[in-house]
C-alpha cells in the first residue's frame, strides 16, 4: 500500500473479528515499533504483547473497575481483539542516557526536560504500530490504560515502565464510527501558523 494510502485509511477501530493474528504479521508491527524515533537514540519503550482470548481477557479484567463497567462499555466488539500491544515508556533509561559523556549533561536531573520524551517516543511507536496494521489490511486502536495499578499487578510490569496506551489489533468487523468524528478534520489553515503565529 502506497504511503499516502495507509494515512487516509488510517481510523480507530473498535470491532474486532476474534480470529488470531499470523506470528509473521504480529512481528512486523513489533519490529516496526521499533524503528520509532526516538531521544538520543534511548529507545526507552518496552511492548506488553497479549495474544489471544486468555491474555487479552486477563488485561481487560484488570483495566477495568468492575463487570459493570465492563458490561456497560459502549464498544464490546473491542474485546474480540486478538492482539493488544501495550507500550511502555522507561524515564530512567533517558535520565541516564543524557547524563553520559556524549549529551553533556552530568547529571539525571528531570529539569533538562520541557517534554516528557519517553512518553513521547513511546507514543511514536505506537503509531508506527498502527501505522503497519493498516498497511496490512488490519484494523487498529489507540487507546489508554486504566486501572494502572491493577494492569501492573496482573502482568508484573516494573514500577519504572509507565503505559503510555495500548493498541489493540484485528481483522475490522463492521464498526460505529466514533460520534466525537461529528466535529469534523480541522483545516489546514486552522492549524498551520506559517512563518509566525
Amino acid at each position: 500500500m502506497e504511503f499516502q494510502d495507509v494515512v487516509r485509511r488510517r481510523r480507530m477501530v473498535r470491532n474486532f473479528d476474534p480470529r488470531p493474528l499470523a506470528p509473521e504479521t504480529v512481528e512486523r508491527i513489533l519490529t516496526n515499533g521499533l524503528r520509532a524515533p526516538s531521544a538520543g537514540f534511548t529507545q526507552g519503550w518496552a511492548f506488553l504483547v497479549l495474544e489471544g482470548r486468555e491474555q487479552t481477557s486477563r488485561y481487560w479484567d484488570a483495566t477495568f473497575a468492575s463487570d459493570e463497567a465492563r458490561t456497560s462499555f459502549r464498544w464490546q466488539g473491542l474485546f474480540s481483539a486478538p492482539l493488544l500491544i501495550v507500550s511502555l515508556s522507561h524515564k530512567d533509561a533517558y535520565l541516564d542516557r543524557y547524563a553520559e559523556p556524549d549529551k553533556g549533561w552530568t547529571d539525571r536531573s528531570e529539569a533538562h526536560w520541557p517534554v516528557p520524551y519517553w512518553d513521547v517516543d513511546a507514543g511514536f511507536a505506537a503509531l508506527l504500530m498502527l501505522l503497519t496494521a493498516v498497511d496490512l489490511g488490519l484494523g487498529a486502536l489507540f487507546f489508554g490504560v486504566f486501572e494502572v495499578d491493577r494492569f501492573r499487578a496482573a502482568f508484573g510490569v516494573p514500577d519504572a515502565y509507565m503505559p503510555v496506551g495500548a493498541v489493540a489489533v484485528g481483522h475490522p468487523m463492521p464498526d460505529e464510527p466514533s460520534p466525537s468524528l461529528a466535529r469534523g478534520r480541522r483545516s489546514l489553515d486552522a492549524v498551520v501558523h506559517r512563518g509566525r503565529w
